[in-house]
């Protein structure tokens, strides 16, 4: 699976296309685009590649990992999925960007897939395994691809450190134990693309990551 990142927004947010070279179906994870330049970047290697995108996948809903995630959703005629113990959020995009001063309009989001803890997804022929992982936000999701040896991590973990807890949801306690539970569980070798910064390795964030010891 080909794995594309584009950094976003004033929060320097990473979107995600998963794509497969063969079939050219793809994913895109988390497409917090606030200003139409980032769209057209998107949507320009869209158009190059040939991609035909068939979801839009969603590890949780703050603004700045879901700005455009209607808008995508509706331009290629595909789902919007994510857990519904986030709705409350999706239903709340107008306050949150007036909480974080956004100059900005935003409107209420739904769900149109949700997802839920074990869930399998399939793209051409390649499994997305669905990990629930509460605790940044109450419907945290992670999306796994064995094969690939990658998974997408969202804000619940970074390289040296997890997800900021003082928004509403948001709980220390879960979010550390769902790190332990869903993904130091996965190979030392799997590689973490997180929503925010650069990547790692489960092993290494094992070995250095100051919140899980």
């Amino acid at each position: 699976m080909k794995v594309s990142r584009f950094v976003v927004n004033y929060f320097e947010e990473n979107t995600y296309l998963l794509w497969d070279e063969n079939s050219r179906q793809a994913v895109a994870v988390d497409p917090g685009m606030m200003k139409d330049y980032e769209r057209d970047a998107v949507t320009k290697f869209i158009d190059e590649h040939g991609l035909s995108i068939q979801m839009v996948l969603v590890t949780h809903m703050h603004i700045d990992h879901v700005m455009s995630a209607r808008w995508m959703a509706s331009r290629y005629g595909c789902p919007l999925a994510a857990s519904l113990d986030d709705a409350m959020l999706a239903s709340r995009m107008p306050e949150q960007v007036q909480f974080f001063r956004l100059r900005m309009p935003a409107e209420p989001l739904t769900i149109d897939h949700p997802l839920a803890d074990g869930d399998v997804l399939l793209l051409a022929d390649e499994e997305i395994h669905v990990l629930a992982s509460p605790g940044h936000s109450p419907g945290g999701l992670c999306f796994y691809l064995p094969q690939s040896g990658v998974v997408v991590a969202g804000d619940t973990l970074f390289a040296g450190g997890v997800g900021r807890v003082d928004l509403p949801g948001g709980d220390m306690a879960t979010e550390v134990a769902s790190i332990k539970a869903k993904l130091l569980t996965l190979p030392d070798e799997t590689m973490v693309l997180s929503g925010h910064g650069d990547t790692t390795t489960i092993g290494q964030e094992k070995q250095f990551n100051p919140y899980l010891r």
